[in-house]
């Protein structure tokens, strides 16, 4: 396992908060997609669309919750690409990277 030796315990605070109130904001509305899909007034057509809702907010609670794992297990941040830490203020700006901005470049234009 590689240690995240590139973010400070704050920086890693800065993210898990945000990121931690991303999971909170999915998880209220993947109850609100589920409760809406089982209220007998919604149309049958419009349950699709709740479905795939709802499919959406389960993946994204997924990713938010193991990036919050990762930062627990202090292997968050790293590169998905060429296994570097990516900078914190990608980071900041986009929690859920996976990738550098090199490697997400390449991983852009194939």
């Amino acid at each position: 396992m590689i240690s995240d030796v590139h973010l400070s315990g704050v920086q890693l605070d800065v993210i898990r908060q945000e990121l931690e109130g991303q999971l909170l904001r999915w998880t209220r509305q993947l109850a609100e997609l589920e409760a809406s899909v089982s209220d007998d007034s919604v149309e049958v057509s419009e349950k699709a669309a709740l479905l795939a809702d709802i499919v959406s907010a389960e993946r994204s609670t997924s990713v938010v919750r193991t990036a919050l794992k990762d930062i627990s297990e202090l292997t968050y941040g790293r590169c998905d690409g060429c296994g570097l830490g990516i900078p914190f203020e990608r980071l900041k700006a986009r929690p859920l990277a996976r990738f550098c901005m090199r490697c997400q470049l390449r991983h852009e234009n194939g």
